[in-house]
């Protein structure tokens, strides 16, 4: 049976187009954007560290981010508990 590792997106901010060819060494490249210089990938949970580290060492690379999506409560249940958000009800309208 094939189990699922984890991953997490990377936000990486480049100098040059050319260095995307350098990152597909470090994960899967999802998305470049080349009008604003930054590439989307994902990598292993487990070497997220490592890799954040070497990829910051690189001449092209200007800045990593961490996703904060898998972070993210889909639910949004701690936005109706702040009341930021407030869940609307046809009832609620009169």
């Amino acid at each position: 049976m094939m189990e699922l590792t984890q991953r997490r997106g990377l936000i990486v901010k480049i100098s040059t187009g050319r260095a995307i060819r350098s990152l597909r060494r470090y994960g899967t490249v999802r998305y470049y954007s080349r009008k604003m210089h930054y590439a989307v990938f994902y990598v292993d949970q487990a070497k997220i560290e490592e890799t954040t580290e070497q990829l910051q060492k690189l001449h092209a690379v200007r800045s990593v981010t961490l996703s904060y999506r898998p972070d993210l409560d889909p639910t949004l249940t701690d936005l109706e508990m702040t009341g930021v958000y407030k869940s609307h009800d046809e009832d609620d309208m009169e």
